[in-house]
């Protein structure tokens, strides 16, 4: 038998292979920000029954993102703060009751808040980092990981920033 009859086959089966630990990959996504000077809200209980005595003027920064399978993914956030950690199917500060999936606080330290929660895919997730109380402000990391692809959703504004460079482009080749 020659070398290269059993060449092909060979690589077929790395083709094969490789195709499916490419389709078996999970994502993790990881993302930085800081609530100081950011704005406030009146945060809810972790349940969401209703609004938190020790939560009135809690500093907030959002973290919009979609997934690509529907499965269990991990939240986990860390910050140099109280940290309290809510996920939204749609979050409005004025009316924090609602539209509420899951929360925590405290997880490990008062410096963590996470949990796993069940996710749909193309379904907009929006994560709420928010303090304690406050006086519980700074920076923060939040990582999200699970078996399919985590994709984050831009803000307006980088849509804005988008589009400008997008039209500045278009300009330059006109003006050629």
């Amino acid at each position: 038998m020659k070398p290269s009859a059993l060449f092909r086959p060979a690589l077929a089966i790395i083709f094969l292979l490789a195709g499916l630990a490419q389709s078996a990959r999970a994502d993790i996504v990881t993302v930085t920000g800081d609530t100081t000077g950011s704005p406030a809200f009146d945060r809810p209980l972790a349940d969401f029954s209703a609004l938190s005595t020790n939560g009135t003027g809690s500093h907030y920064d959002i973290i919009e993102f979609t997934v690509a399978e529907t499965e269990e993914y991990a939240i986990y956030g860390t910050g140099n703060f109280d940290t309290f950690l809510f996920l939204y199917q749609a979050f409005d500060p004025a009316t924090p009751l609602t539209g509420g999936l899951r929360a925590d606080d405290d997880l490990t330290t008062t410096f963590s808040s996470g949990f796993a929660t069940d996710l749909n895919a193309g379904q907009e997730y929006i994560l709420v980092m928010a303090g304690f109380d406050s006086a519980d402000f700074g920076a923060y990391s939040i990582t999200i990981s699970g078996p399919g692809a985590i994709s984050l959703v831009p803000e307006p504004a980088s849509w804005l920033m988008l589009g400008i460079g997008v039209l500045g482009l278009a300009l330059c080749r006109r003006a050629r």
